[in-house]
This record gives structure tokens, sequence and C-alpha cells, in this order.
């Protein structure tokens, strides 16, 4: 089953590098039509100059409709160019049609989906059945989001509306499913404190540093990882762990830059996610050697 997982994770791997790869073309259409004058936009439509890029519709970089297609010269791929991992290393990472570098980033974003699919099962703490099999869904497509909007922060500084606001319906549908399941108002209200109260912190840091120490986006996610955290007490742990974890990596790049020192911008969003993830696996562990040790 994990093996099957991992396969499962690497597909969507391939799936996410499209999904983050789009949204970002999209933005950028969306930023350079309004900039550009309507004048400019209509004259632009009645002639064939530009290169390739310039010329593609908007509809081209849609996540329904479009075809998958090199995102150096834009070229339409072939089945045999469109299998994770393998495609990447057959054609040395590089274009099939314009032999331009393929970034290494996207065969490590589809292996790397496959490795937290398959420990999200190695490591899932319930059962496989009734509504911790639900959970466990729930937990699966979770997964998808996250490491989107991970490589989303990691490459732009930014965690687009488009991924974290259906993460968010998804995780409040999660806990009323969860809420009716088992009659219960502690299932409701407990993931709505911890998301309140890491929204409240995340709002109140927001609006004192006036949006220098912490984003618009991660004011916005903490919604979501407060509803899957379920508790106060986890909502609280997501932000430790996050915090433990960011500072440990990016302490030695901040110490090593001279030129901008402690003003170098840092993606939170990914530490958040990766501390969110380790609690929907390990919660319970944590807070009983918590208990044990210090208690």
């Amino acid at each position: 089953m994990w093996l099957i997982l991992f396969g499962f994770g690497v597909i969507f791997g391939s799936f996410i590098n499209a999904l983050v790869w789009r949204l970002h073309m999209q933005a950028e259409q969306a930023e350079k039509a309004e900039r550009e004058p309507k004048k400019t936009q209509t004259r632009s439509k009645k002639t064939a100059s530009g290169s390739a890029a310039d010329n593609l519709k908007p509809k081209t970089y849609s996540i329904l409709k479009g075809r998958s297609m090199c995102p150096q010269c834009k070229h339409t791929l072939a089945v045999k160019d469109l299998v994770p991992v393998l495609s990447w290393l057959s054609l040395q990472g590089r274009c099939r049609y314009c032999h331009k570098p393929i970034s290494v980033e996207y065969p490590c974003v589809e292996l790397l989906t496959g490795l937290i699919f398959a420990l999200f099962y190695l490591e899932w703490p319930f059962s496989l059945s009734g509504l911790h099999l639900v959970w466990f869904g729930y937990g699966i497509v979770y997964l998808v989001f996250f490491t989107a909007l991970a490589v989303y922060d990691a490459k732009w500084f930014l965690l687009p509306d488009r991924l974290v606001f259906p993460l968010t319906a998804l995780a409040l549908s999660e806990v009323i499913v969860s809420s009716l399941w088992l009659h219960s108002w502690q299932a409701l209200w407990q993931p709505v404190a911890g998301a309140a109260l890491l929204f409240g912190l995340f709002w109140g840091i927001f609006q004192v540093s006036k949006g220098e120490w912490i984003g618009g986006g991660d004011v916005k996610l903490a919604l979501a990882l407060g509803l899957i955290a379920g508790t106060p007490l986890r909502a609280l742990l997501v932000l430790f762990i996050a915090s433990f974890i960011g500072t440990i990596v990016s302490l030695p790049g901040l110490l090593r830059s001279q030129k901008d020192g402690w003003t170098r911008h840092v993606p939170f969003g990914p530490y958040l996610l990766g501390g969110c993830f380790i609690i929907m696996l390990f919660a319970d562990k944590l807070i009983g050697w918590y208990q044990r040790t210090l208690l």
C-alpha cells in the first residue's frame, strides 16, 4: 500500500508542478492586462507580432483545458514527455524540442510528493476504517494543497488565495463531517477555536509589524491550519514547530548574508505547512512525550 501511494504521490507531484506554474502564469497575465491600456490590448489582438509566449491566449494556461507544455519554448508536450521523473531522466534534464534545461525542481517535487504520501500512510496514527478512513482521505488531499502552496511560496514568496481559500473550505467541511459523524459539539468548536487562536495571533503580528514580519497569505493560511490541527493546543504546536524548523533552516543563510542581513525575506508558508503535517501524524506522541518528560 505504501508503494502504491508513493506512485500516486509521484503522479500528483507532476500535477502540482503544472498547477503551480499555471497559476503563476495566470497571475502574470492578469497583472500584465491591468498594466496595459485597453487600446494597446485591442491593437495587440489585431497583430501577430511578438514572441510565441506573448501571443498565447489566456486559456492556454487553464488548469482544466490547457495542454502540457515546455515552460521555456511553450511547445506542447507529447505523452512520452509526461512520465513523472523518468521523462526528465531520459531527456537528461532538457526539453526535447528547444533543448533548454528543465529545472531539477520538477522531478524533486514529484519524488518529494511520493515520499510524503508514503510517509503519511506508514505513520498514520489511526485505523483505516470508519471516520478514521475519512480523515485519511482528507489528509491525502491536504497533502496536495500543502505541497503546491509550499512550492509556490518558496519560489515567489506568495500564498495564492486560489489555493488557500479552497483548502480552508475543505478543512471546514472535514470539521462539519466529523462533528456530525460523532454527534459532538466538541468536535466542532475545538477546531474552530484552534483556527481562531492561530488566525488571531497572525493577524495581530501582521497589524503590529504592518506586514513586515509576516505576510497576509500566512494570516489567511492560519485559518485552514488551525482547523486541520483540531485543537488550540495543536494549533500552537504547529506555530512552535514551524518557528523552530524555520529558525534552524534559515539562520545560517541569514548569518552568512552580508548584503541584506536580517532584512532578507524568508517564506514562512513551507514551515507552517510542514509543522501542520507533523502535527497531523505525531501530535499525540509529541504531547505525551512533553507531559512525561517535563510535567
